[in-house]
């Protein structure tokens, strides 16, 4: 257990971040997840918009290394590709 004022607060802060964190990246899974559970291509494309926003949003803050949130958009685009591919 900390002792100093300084440790007690750091303790905190460190709660707090993990607690944002683990929202901001569950928040972006559950929206990855909708991607790749649409069936139509309108409402991929929706999702779609949605997921790369908050991977690029996750990625400049840090949350994200840059090149995985890429890796992720381009996985995503070539899916919701593909459904375009099928609608045709």
């Amino acid at each position: 257990m900390a002792h100093h004022k300084s440790a007690i607060k750091r303790i905190r802060q460190t709660e707090t971040r993990t607690k944002r964190n683990k929202a901001a990246l569950s928040k972006v899974k559950t929206l990855i997840k909708k991607v790749y559970s649409s069936e139509d291509k309108e409402t991929a494309e929706k999702n779609l918009k949605a997921a790369v926003s908050a991977l690029d949003k996750e990625s400049a803050k840090g949350r994200i290394h840059k090149n995985n949130a890429s890796r992720k958009k381009a996985a995503l685009t070539k899916h919701v590709n593909k459904l375009e591919a099928k609608a045709e």
